[in-house]
This record gives C-alpha cells, structure tokens and sequence, in this order.
C-alpha cells in the first residue's frame, strides 16, 4: 500500500522560510514614471509654473546660497569691460559669512534686526487691531457700507512707491502738509524725515495706511463667515458685547487671523520699498531694516555680493523658523481646545 505524502501548501506570501514574502517597493523612479503616466495631464498643466518657478525663484536662491559661502565683491566677480572679459578670483570661504554676521563681528546685523522685529511687531499690531475695528464697523447695517469698503481700499490699490512718494511729499520740512497743519495750531515743524526717532515713526504710519485695508478685506470675509446664529444664542444666554466679542468673534477669526498675521508678518519683514523710498539715501542707516542693508551692501559703495547673499539667505533662515514655530503654536493651541 502506498501512502501519498502531500506537502503543504504555502501560505500566501510566505517565503521560503516559512515568514510572509516582502515584494520589493518600486523605486523613486519607478513611482515616477507611474505617476506621470496616470497623471500626464496634470503634470503638464503643473510644467509651465516649474519652470518659472526654477527660473524666477530657484535659480536666483541657488545662486544667492553659493555667493554667500565666497568672499565675491565688486573688485572680484567677473565681468565683460568692451571687448575684454575679466575672469571671476573670487574664493570659497565656507562658512564665514555666516559666522560674521551672527557672531556679531560685523557689527550690523543685531542692530538692525532689533529694529527689524519692533517695525515688524508694530506695523502688524496695528494692520490687525485697526483692520478688525474697520472691519467689524462694515460688517453692520450702515447708510452708505459699500461707499466705505471702497474707499478704504483705495490704499491697496495704490503702487507702494506712489504711496511712498506722496507720503515723502507730506512729510516735507518746509511745504509738507503735516507741517502746514502744525503750524495752523501753533507747533513748531517736525523734521519727520530727519530725527532717527521720528523716521521710524513715519515709516511705521506710512506702513499702516498702507497695510490696514488688506486686514480690513481678510478680517470682514471671515466675519461674515461666522454664523449669526451663535450671536443670537449667547445675546439670548445674556452676554454681554464683549463676553460675545471674546469667545464668539475672536474664536471665529482664528483660521483667517492665523493666516493674515502670518502673511503680514513675512511682507512687512521684508517691506524694502516703503523704508527705502521715503527716508532715502540721506536719512541714515539707523531706520534701515535688514532687507534694504542687504540692497544697500549689493548696490551701493563697494559692493560686497557676498555679504548680500549672506544677509539674503539669513533673512530667509529667520523667517522660516518664525513660520514653522508660529504653525506649531496655533496646532497645540487648536490641539488642546
């Protein structure tokens, strides 16, 4: 009698020793080509904007982070003088840059970002806490609401070198408007564009006017977002207009506020045209904030490119560590509610 000896059968996806067969995962350029051949159309609809993009943006932030690790300035980058062409000798000097501005060697970093932040923290205090105000007056039933909400947008429509000129023009010693209306109530003139103090203060009013609007639009689209109902059902419960302003309103903004600050704070950190087109060249380093020293040491006197690049690249470096930390907050925020 012969006895058959069945062997058994493996299990699905059991290897030769007996544990579950691992496939191999597709490789990056596997996964790629899958990609594009079930998404073709959307990847040429996305090509157009990359390479503008690579153009535009990554091919200068490339440049710009080389430069930074060299010592490239004016005397030694190369250049084309008639028909004879001057070969680059600049060096790599690795990390140095970096090192001197931070280290506080070069003497100008810590200074300015000082000022920097205050400008910052001021102009944007003041484009949310006024736009909010705007805001909440429009969002009413008032005689005349859309006449308003034009007229002040009319600020974010002006180019902000106009409005850096007519601001200049206002602050004028002499035949400034702000002056004419000083001395109609008996004030001596204020040199506005002049005193290191008073510059600041100009520039951060210039920067409101110019800010507020934007806030205003954000912040009265996301009143209007929030439900009428809750309003009606804490007046109801009896709270008063600011029990309901504090925890209906307030809590109602957070995803618009958390975005218009964040945006207003990276712009005004890096608003260039309003610092340097109303104080100009003649008022001063002491109101520059970092962006336009890092134009002033590219474009002005000898030019250090590198030192430019170095700012460039640290400017970008603080601003997202701000980004990354300020996102982090308002997620443990929303986390722990």
């Amino acid at each position: 009698m012969t006895t058959a000896v069945t062997q058994p059968r493996s299990a699905p996806g059991a290897g030769s020793a007996g544990g579950p067969e691992k496939r191999p995962r597709p490789g990056l350029l596997a996964r790629a080509r899958r990609s594009f051949n079930h998404h073709w159309y959307a990847w040429a609809m996305v090509l157009p904007v990359v390479v503008v993009l690579a153009v535009l943006v990554g091919y200068p932030l490339g440049r710009g982070l080389y430069l930074s690790f060299t010592d490239a300035n004016e005397a030694n980058i190369g250049r084309t003088i008639g028909n004879f062409e001057v070969p680059s000798t600049y060096t790599f000097v690795g990390l140095d840059n970096y090192w001197d501005i931070l280290s506080g060697k070069e003497g100008s970093f810590y200074p300015r970002l000082t000022w920097t932040v205050i400008w910052t923290a001021s102009c944007v205090f003041l484009h949310y806490t006024i736009g909010l105000g705007l805001a909440m007056l429009l969002n009413r039933p008032v005689r005349g609401r859309s006449l308003y909400r034009v007229l002040l947008i009319l600020p974010w429509a002006v180019p902000a070198f106009v409005a850096a000129f007519a601001w200049k023009l206002m602050y004028n010693g002499r035949n400034g408007v702000f002056n004419a209306l000083l001395a109609e109530v008996g004030v001596a003139p204020v040199d506005w564009l002049g005193d290191p103090f008073i510059q600041k203060i100009s520039v951060i009013m210039v920067n409101t006017w110019l800010g507020v609007p934007f806030m205003m639009v954000a912040i009265l689209g996301g009143l209007q977002s929030i439900p009428r109902e809750l309003h009606e059902a804490a007046e109801m419960d009896g709270a008063s207009p600011w029990q309901r302003f504090r925890h209906v309103t307030l809590p109602g903004l957070r995803p618009v506020s958390s975005t218009v600050i964040l945006l207003g704070t990276i712009w005004t950190f890096n608003m260039f045209p309003i610092i340097y087109l109303v104080i100009g060249q003649a008022g001063g380093t002491e109101s520059e904030i970092l962006v336009t020293y890092a134009y002033r040491l590219a474009f002005q006197g000898v030019r250090d490119y590198a030192g430019s690049a170095s700012y460039g690249i640290v400017i970008l470096s603080l601003l997202l560590v701000f980004s990354v930390f300020y996102r982090r907050m308002l997620t443990r925020q929303e986390t722990a509610r």
